[in-house]
């Protein structure tokens, strides 16, 4: 059984009220995600066969405002990097928990049993030339790197075989000038569908959802949310049977735009395909990898 793996960044699960882009926006995905509800914390708890949905806790016992690096590293390793460290911490990870990403992620359980991965996120040549000067990876970048896959690159765009960050390619047209087509939410999601054929494991992130929370203006996160909405909204509806799709998040931030921090709001777990079962007892983000791992064994 394959698995699909959304990572969205900055997203939780918040109240109704006019600081919240979810409410009264018509997000088909966001809405499918929850049985026909509004994406909020108010939204009731799905359990079937085939779809699960509810909030699991970032804040893993440690007080103060999750971060990325810690929040991530707990998603994808299923250890809770905030108690290791005694604090929140990012956006990337601490020389604490490089470990747990290094030895002991998603990838590395996976490829144990036997299972091929692949990381569909792509990076421009600027990417690549600042974060080895530097020495800087993200949490996602480290696990891939540490795990001996490859990191796609331009090429991979141009083929079909990857994506860019922002999903439809258009950002590497207008600010890197690089020669990629626009494609359509659609068709982004497409190329995560063939890929899922090759693999057992796919992992996509998406970070623009962060990026609208800090910012704080509403219009900004109904561009990159809709985006979004049509690329899972796609997925939702044409992905094979026997693929599992699994989407969370490592913080909220986006669904209260009041302010300009990350919150203490519970995040989704989105599981729709013959997985979902493993699933149940999910609590946390540190239950994410552990439910995958079950669904590839």
């Amino acid at each position: 059984m394959a698995v699909l793996f959304l990572f969205i960044d900055g997203v939780g699960l918040g109240p109704e009220g006019s600081s919240n882009p979810f409410v009264d926006a018509n997000y088909k995905g966001f809405t499918a995600m929850a049985g026909g509800h509004n994406f909020t914390i108010d939204s009731p708890p799905v359990k079937t066969n085939d779809h699960l949905f509810k909030g699991i806790d970032a804040n893993l016992g440690v007080e103060g405002l999750p971060q990325s690096g810690t929040g991530q590293t707990a998603l994808f390793t299923g250890e809770n990097a905030s108690q290791k460290i005694g604090k929140h911490f990012g956006p990337f990870p601490h020389s604490g928990i490089k470990t747990f990403l290094k030895e002991e992620s998603i990838f590395h359980r996976a490829q144990e049993r036997g299972k091929q991965c692949q990381f569909m996120n792509a990076y421009p040549d600027i990417f690549f030339k600042k974060a080895r000067e530097r020495d800087r990876w993200s949490c996602t970048t480290l696990m891939t790197k540490s795990a001996n896959l490859a990191l796609n690159s331009v090429e991979e765009v141009k083929e079909g075989k990857a994506l860019t960050a922002e999903i439809t390619q258009q950002a590497w047209r207008d600010k890197l000038g690089i020669d990629v087509p626009h494609v359509s939410p659609e068709s982004a999601a497409d190329r995560l569908l063939e890929q899922s054929k090759k693999y057992d494991l796919l992992l996509h992130e998406y970070y623009l959802t962060d990026k609208a929370g800090h910012s704080q203006e509403m219009k900004k996160a109904h561009k990159f949310l809709s985006v979004y909405d049509r690329f899972l909204w796609h997925l939702i509806n044409h992905k094979p049977r026997e693929l599992t799709i699994v989407l969370s998040s490592d913080h909220g931030n986006v669904e209260d735009l009041s302010i300009k921090t990350h919150t203490r709001n519970e995040v989704p777990l989105f599981v729709y395909g013959p997985g979902a079962n493993s699933f149940e007892e999910a609590k946390s983000i540190m239950d994410v990898t552990p439910g995958i791992v079950e669904i590839l064994i």
